[in-house]
Order: C-alpha cells, then sequence, then structure tokens
C-alpha cells in the first residue's frame, strides 16, 4: 500500500469518528445527581428540593432501590414560578429506572420535583428510595 493511500484511508476513518462522536455526545452526556426522598406508605405523594445553583436541564429520570414504586404522575417545577405536569402511569421495579424525561423548551432550571405515587404495602425495612437525576 501506497504512502498516500494510506494517508487517505487514515483520514477518512479519522473523519468519521469525528462525526459520529458528535452525532452520538448528547446521548453520553452525563446524569447528574439532584436529590433523593425514602417514600412512605403514610403519604402517596413526596417532593425532592433542588438548590438554586443546580443548573438548568434538558431531561429528568427518576431511579428506584429498596422497593418498586407506582408513579402516576410527576410535576416539575420551575425557578421562573412556572410547571410541567408529566403524567408517567410507571410502575419501576427496585433497581430500575423511569425513562428520560424531557423538560419543554429550552434548558429549564428545576426548583423542585413533586411525583404521586400508589400506594402500597411495603416491608418495614425495604421501603423505595426515589434519587432524582438530570442532564
Amino acid at each position: 500500500m501506497t504512502t498516500s493511500k494510506f494517508v487517505r484511508i487514515m483520514g477518512t476513518l479519522l473523519l468519521l469518528l469525528g462525526v459520529g462522536q458528535a452525532v452520538f455526545a448528547k446521548d453520553t452526556k452525563h446524569w447528574v445527581y439532584l436529590g433523593q426522598t425514602t417514600v412512605n406508605s403514610k403519604n402517596d405523594r413526596d417532593t425532592i428540593g433542588i438548590g438554586r445553583n443546580e443548573g438548568r436541564f434538558q431531561s429528568i429520570q427518576l431511579r428506584v432501590t429498596g422497593a418498586p414504586v407506582e408513579f402516576q404522575r410527576v410535576v416539575v417545577h420551575f425557578a421562573n414560578g412556572g410547571s410541567e405536569e408529566v403524567e408517567l402511569r410507571n410502575r419501576i421495579p427496585a433497581g430500575g429506572q423511569t425513562r428520560a424525561i424531557d423538560l419543554r423548551g429550552t434548558d429549564r432550571a428545576i426548583s423542585s420535583v413533586e411525583f404521586v405515587f400508589s400506594k402500597a404495602n411495603w416491608r418495614a425495612n425495604a421501603l423505595p428510595r426515589v434519587s432524582l437525576y438530570a442532564r
């Protein structure tokens, strides 16, 4: 193989790698941990408050550990006073997570996330813990 042919092939490979990386860059953006709460059977709703300096986000995700949670809806409250309600209606098992929930508009500053869930009979030593992530 000649040197010029080798250089062209390597240049093409590098170009394809750069384009591929740009296409998948959004999917590889890391999730940021924003807070958590332990769900108990006394309430059917809970809220995770977010600090004012946490930043702006396009999507949220709820992750569940300890025991399953049957989510009914999620309300995202923004720092500007607005809110967005998401009908979720998912049963998330322990160790599971919701889909990425995209927020309308551009990057949004979140002040809190409220979630409504179905009551369940959990073992006293295995209450669900819900963690909030955003990107």
